[in-house]
């Protein structure tokens, strides 16, 4: 079983693939399915912005297109390109959506950190009162 220091360092590790030439807000993910199996993610911005995608998203997008629907717990590591990171970096809107279409609201983590504190969520704190099936 993966620990939440082990997935938040591979969200870390995610976050030098980041192509952020216009925020400089570097994002990683790293997500962890119900076989063990961890999908990372990185973010990807666009001139456009809208076609931007986000560390999460890929993460998801990654596992989902191998097959794997079934999800444990998500590692978000976010902030400014080249630096350590030393605030919460929380999903925003769009991905909590998509963590409530695959994920179990009270069973999935979402494991925030910086270098110094780390802390878990599940996804019903972060996004109550869903719109799912």
């Amino acid at each position: 079983m993966t620990s939440f220091e082990e997935l938040y360092r591979e969200a870390v590790k995610a976050r030098e693939m980041s192509y952020c030439p216009y925020s400089g807000f570097a994002v990683g993910a790293a997500l962890l399915a119900e076989n063990g199996k961890v999908y990372t993610g990185c973010n990807i911005e666009n001139a456009a912005y809208s076609p931007s995608l986000c560390a999460e998203r890929t993460a998801f997008a990654k596992a989902i297109s191998e097959g794997v629907h079934e999800f444990r717990a998500i590692a978000v590591a976010g902030g400014e390109a080249g630096r350590e990171p030393d605030k919460q970096c929380t999903p925003c809107g769009v991905c909590r959506q998509v963590m409530t279409e695959f994920c179990d609201p009270d069973s999935f983590k979402i494991l925030l950190g910086t270098t110094e504190c780390k802390k878990a969520f599940s996804l019903r704190e972060l996004l109550p009162e869903a719109f799912d099936k």
